[in-house]
């Protein structure tokens, strides 16, 4: 049993030496030895002893190490992975060598002349057994590489293994080291049996190399016909659906060619109809041209007689027609009776005569009884013959509408002519001239005349209701059918049908049916076809009442409001405003409401602009203001939509409505300060330092921010409402000399002495600048956006309510509240006391106020034009203190609000003309004041203000001999070069810092390169150069002191510059040039170099000159979680470092004397080509490299 498991054992130390799981054999060995079993444990010992393997004096210094973080392992394991690429490559192109070598010694071998026989024979009698040992060696050395499934199914046996030796360690390191496989699984495979390492072992010993040989042959045999298998069945699945394909497409093209020869045989037979209706069309034709020439005869004809009787009847003597036109008045009621009868006989014509008759008989009959109505005054006509004659006029009238109906396009014109002769000889004015001339008609006539129209009129609405009834149920039916097949854009010109149909049929199912395919007449309606169907609803909604929109139309519509298609739900949101006119007061607000605001709740942002938009309209349809609170919920719901188009609609549209239907302003203003101080208040405190500044101050999310914003936009909204509310209710008389003051000074003084409550215009300074300074304190440095969206509000209420306002009410509040004395002689005794409590009590409050209340002052209240000079005096008050100030804080806080300031360009040329004053001041403290607030302000302005204003005070304080003013001036200037690129600002700067370098002062070389290198990132590549070639020349010159302080504190500040230079893009010229030099210079003076800058320059050194990283692989033990004890037996760049770079010399000594730099040039091009990327991530290296070699030097930190 002790022989298998050595044997066990022997064959896991081979396979964790071979796969190269060395922390696995690492943690073996231990364990081999901790449980006494030394013998099986001597070629690990071994392995791990070697000093070539693992180098004494590496582990020694790899002891002294410390863990590194994670985040510099996982970039130094990236770079790893990029030259194990290259290395790979590398190798393939080796491999490819190799090859090509051996098939020439293979082809040179060829040619020599080949040994006797006899000797071959010798050979084989005497080396015979070794042949056959080789054989069976070279057998099993066939098999290549493990592969996949193999290397996991030895894995997992290996890991089985350990755990029931009870080497536990050794199995937990190795299911770390194995990161491709899941060893807690078994895998599904024929090989994974319990034991399976003993197994393969009994398996090995009881089968010879000739069957191993074999099996395996016949495996790979094997694979080889599954695979033939499995290619020529896809090659028959391929052929079959080809097949397939075929013979449908053979079917298809025989179906088409008898449906083309089915087409052209109809085709042909529609030919010979249309050539024979063509030839009738044609006769047809020709005799529609005859008749209509008989027409023309016939008509002239007829005029030709009506000239005639016109002049008889002009020249005759009529002394009788004076006569008549008192009877004609009378009879005028009794001719409108007549006209009903003649429409209800037009209903009921009889059939046609023959058309001469009908074009020559009314006018014969015309003529006689006019020649009878005028020369024979004295007859008189019976009942019976008005009788014949009106049915006579009746027949002939119709007869020639019906003649005119029948005529053809092509006789318009006639058609017209006829129109014009049929009216001439009207029955209507026949029939008056009949009875004006014959008086009233029997009253035996008149009754028989009337019952007879009572009941014609009867007999035709019947008859008309039937036929119309009759037409909408066929119109009905039909329109399902016809909608699908209408094109989708022109479907809108079936909405007359479809509004007839809906409104006129008479069964309600049918109704819904018909709506139902209105709602759903387009799948996707646009904004015009959206327009129609509403439009087509209104008027529908309209012609049917209440009842049925509300209980056919409206539900049709909002079955769509949860539709997956955004168009159909602004449909439901557009009827909500546009129907809600037609239904009954109580549905409004209950279940329209409702509708909305589930449609605000929606997901389209569309859908909600037009939910806000809907519910405006909708507001004034409100029987009551009962709902008020639920509207205004969800306005505010609108107002703080992520959406801007949604804010937009709802402060344009929604406010406005709201506030003129529910009257409630003050309560809107109330939860809308509420909010957004609750916005701001919610937010987690930027520390946790109870009684510091950032304790007090928040950190807004995205979505609080932009709450708080749209919140400020709608309390500028509102500001109108406020100031009218508060001008009707002033219970002063508004009198003032300027019609531009709202509020005038006398006003104020009458609001001030108390005697009447105004309370409208007590909420503008009481509430609403005591809630906007509240939130200003919970807003940090950064959020400029909120901060200049109230000053927007304060300059707007001051521009509005005018001065006397602003001087007397606005400037005392804000000057209370950042610390200073107000004249509160305006306000009434009962409001001083709150205005008081604005004051800061503390110092931190005092802090926080000049952080965050200063600049609304500055740019607010004074920033108004009204108050132009009034800022100029404060301004340079304020800056005048800050001078004297030694607190650098305070400073800064003051700086911040004057910064703030600039942001404001019409106040540009204010704040530099108190900065000139400072900058050509005697005072030292006030010009370093202005150059430190020159460098605060440059990124508020533009490179024009830079030129103009900036950089010629910069050289005037440059120029001063006092050194902190001129320090101060090179921290300005570097914040110049960092925010601006134009070329002529850094010419300017060049020919600046030149002149500061020329002073040759340690304080004023560090200055300007501490200043340029923080522009680096930022500025162009011209200034770049010149930096570098600064360096160059300045690590060049030996250093000018032999203290070693000063010493470390230039090289460190030039190893910073080169590192931040390093990082960008220089080309090649400066790097030959310029870069590699300074290292180079730099490196000679080793005393004065940190040994963290040391390896850094290293590195660069190595990398620019087309070196590689020597140094990344040290912390690869630590990279893996090994302790110390294991991790000390690696050497120089770690195991898998050794194992990329084969076998590595021990490092070079930190070099103190470099090699000239002409073998370097020649790398120039490798050294270009290095990205941006790798020279970050050996930025971040060499910060962790300095750390480490801080906390083990003892040597005291660089100053």
């Amino acid at each position: 049993m002790d022989v298998e498991k050595s044997s066990l054992c022997n064959c896991v130390v081979n396979f964790l030496l071979e796969e190269n799981y060395l922390l696995t054999a690492f943690e073996l060995l231990h364990e081999l030895l901790d449980d006494g079993r030394d013998d099986q444990a001597i070629r690990l010992r071994e392995f791990f002893s070697d000093p070539s393997q693992f180098p004494p004096d590496q582990i020694s210094r790899f002891n002294s190490l410390r863990v590194a973080d994670p985040q510099s392992l996982l970039e130094e394991k990236e770079a790893l992975e990029e030259k194990l690429a290259l290395c790979e490559y590398e190798f393939r192109l080796a491999q490819e060598d190799i090859v090509l070598l051996k098939t020439e010694l293979q082809k040179k071998s060829q040619t020599i002349p080949c040994p006797i026989s006899d000797s071959k024979i010798n050979v084989s009698e005497y080396h015979g057994t070794d042949f056959q040992q080789q054989k069976r060696e070279g057998s099993f050395s066939d098999l290549g590489p493990l592969k996949d499934n193999e290397r996991k199914d030895l894995n997992y046996a290996v890991k089985e293994y350990l755990l029931l030796a009870g080497y536990r360690l050794t199995a937990m390191t190795l299911l770390e080291e194995v990161t491709d496989q899941d060893l807690d699984v078994q895998q599904n495979s024929s090989a994974c049996v319990p034991d399976a390492l003993r197994h393969y072992y009994y398996q090995y010993l009881s089968s010879t190399s000739e069957a191993a040989e074999e099996k395996i042959a016949m495996l790979r045999e094997n694979t080889s016909l599954v695979k033939e298998n499995e290619k020529l069945k896809n090659e028959q699945q391929s052929l079959l659906k080809s097949k397939d394909m075929a013979d449908a497409q053979v079917t298809v093209l025989a179906k088409s060619l008898e449906a083309l020869q089915k087409e052209m045989k109809d085709k042909e037979i529609l030919v010979q109809s249309l050539k024979q209706s063509l030839d009738s069309q044609r006769q047809e034709l020709n005799e529609c041209r005859a008749e209509i020439t008989s027409l023309k005869m016939h008509i002239e004809g007829a005029r030709s007689a009506r000239n005639f009787v016109a002049s008889d009847f002009e020249g005759a003597n009529l002394p009788s027609i004076d006569s008549y036109k008192e009877e004609i008045k009378v009879l005028q009621n009794e001719i409108q009776r007549l006209k009903l009868a003649t429409d209800s006989l037009n209903s009921q014509s009889p059939e046609n005569i023959n058309e001469e008759t009908t074009n020559t008989h009314p006018e014969n009959e015309a003529e006689k009884l006019r020649d009878h109505n005028v020369f024979d005054d004295s007859a008189a006509v019976s009942s019976g013959d008005l009788g014949i004659v009106y049915s006579q006029l009746k027949t002939q009238t119709s007869d020639s509408q019906l003649l005119m109906t029948q005529t053809s396009a092509d006789i318009i014109n006639e058609h017209e002519e006829v129109v014009e002769v049929s009216n001439d000889n009207g029955v209507d004015d026949k029939t008056e001239n009949v009875l004006k001339h014959n008086g009233e008609l029997p009253s035996e006539s008149k009754g028989l005349i009337l019952k007879s129209d009572n009941l014609l009129v009867q007999s035709n609405a019947e008859k008309i209701i039937s036929q119309g009834l009759g037409t909408i149920q066929i119109l009905s039916d039909a329109l399902p059918k016809i909608v699908p097949y209408v094109l989708i854009n022109h479907r809108e010109e079936l909405l007359p049908l479809i509004m007839c149909a809906i409104e006129r049929h008479p069964d309600s199912s049918t109704r819904d049916s018909l709506t139902h395919t209105l709602f759903n007449l387009i799948k996707r309606p646009d904004a015009e076809q959206r327009r129609i169907i509403m439009d087509a609803c209104v008027t529908l909604a309209r012609n049917v009442g209440e009842m049925r929109t509300e209980t056919e139309l409206l539900p049709q519509c909002w079955e769509q409001i949860n539709h997956m298609y955004e168009e159909r739900r602004l449909l439901v949101a557009q009827s909500c405003g546009e129907l809600a006119e037609f239904v009954r007061p109580e549905i409004r607000d209950s279940l329209i409401l409702s509708i909305v605001q589930q449609l605000i709740e929606d997901s389209a942002t569309v859908v909600r602009e037009a939910s806000a938009h809907n519910l405006a309209l909708l507001l004034p349809l409100f029987p009551s203001t009962d709902k008020y609170f639920k509207v205004e919920e969800l306005m505010f719901q609108l107002v703080c939509d992520p959406s801007g188009v949604v804010v937009e609609t709802t402060i344009k549209e929604l406010v406005p409505a709201l506030v003129n239907w529910g009257k409630e302003l003050d309560h809107l203003l109330q939860v809308l300060l509420s909010h957004a101080l609750g916005s701001a208040q919610r937010c987690q405190p930027l520390s946790g330092v109870e009684g510091s500044i950032e304790s007090h101050l928040r950190a807004l999310g995205e979505r609080e921010r932009w709450n708080i914003d749209v919140l400020l936009r709608l309390l500028t909204e509102l500001f109108t409402f406020v100031c009218k509310k508060a001008i009707d209710t002033c219970p002063f008389p508004l009198v003032s000399d300027d019609e531009r003051l709202v509020f005038s000074t006398s006003v104020l003084e009458q609001y001030a002495g108390g005697k009447m409550e105004w309370p409208s215009f007590e909420w503008l300074h009481i509430d609403c600048f005591s809630a906007l300074i509240e939130l200003a304190s919970l807003l940090p440095q950064k959020e400029d956006n909120l901060r200049n969206r109230i000053t927007r509000f304060l300059l707007a209420v001051s521009d509005l309510l005018g001065e006397p306002y602003l001087t007397h009410i606005m400037l005392p509040v804000f000057l209370v509240a950042v610390g200073d004395d107000g004249d509160l002689s305006y306000f009434p005794a009962t409001c001083q006391s709150r205005i008081r409590g604005l004051k800061p009590k503390t110092a931190v409050a005092e802090r926080l106020a000049a952080i965050c209340v200063l600049p609304l002052l500055l740019a607010g209240v004074l920033g108004s034009p009204r108050k132009h000079e009034l800022l100029t005096e404060y301004l340079r008050n304020l800056l005048i203190q800050t001078s004297g100030q030694e607190s650098q804080t305070v400073k800064r806080e003051i700086f911040y609000s004057v910064r703030f300031l600039c942001t404001f360009d019409e106040h540009h040329n204010l704040i530099f003309n108190i900065l000139w004053e400072m900058v050509v001041s005697s005072d030292i403290n006030m010009k370093a004041t202005a150059a430190n607030l020159f460098k605060v302000i440059v990124p508020c302005i533009d490179a024009k203000v830079a030129s103009t204003h900036v950089l010629p005070a910069l050289v005037t304080l440059g120029s001063d001999q006092n050194l902190n003013v001129k320090y101060a001036s090179i921290d300005a200037f570097g914040a110049v070069a960092q925010q601006f690129k134009n070329d002529a600002i850094v010419d300017k700067i060049r020919v600046q810092m030149d002149a500061f370098l020329e002073d040759g002062s340690h304080e004023a070389t560090l200055a300007v390169v501490r200043a340029l290198v923080m522009a680096v990132p930022h500025t162009t590549e011209r200034l770049r150069d010149y930096l570098l070639s600064k360096i160059f020349l300045l690590t060049a010159t030996p250093p000018p002191s032999s203290d070693m302080m000063r010493r470390r504190e230039r090289a460190n500040t030039f190893c910073e510059s080169i590192r931040a230079l390093d990082a960008t893009d220089l080309s090649a010229s400066s790097v030959r040039d310029f870069l590699l030099p300074a290292i180079q210079n730099l490196l000679k003076d080793a005393d004065s170099l940190d040994p963290a800058h040391r390896e850094a320059l290293e590195i660069v050194m190595r990398e620019r000159s087309g070196g590689t990283f020597d140094t990344i692989s040290k912390v690869m033990g630590a990279h893996l979680g090994i302790a110390s004890s294991v991790s000390s037996f690696f050497g120089d760049g770690g195991l898998l470092g050794k194992r990329e770079a084969g076998d590595a010399s021990p490092p070079p000594a930190p070099p103190v004397e470099v090699e000239p730099l002409r073998p370097v040039v020649t790398h120039a091009a490798a050294a270009a080509e290095d990205t941006r990327f790798r020279r970050i991530m050996r930025g971040g290296f060499t910060d962790m490299l300095r750390g480490k070699a801080k906390g083990t030097e003892d040597t005291p930190p660089s100053q």
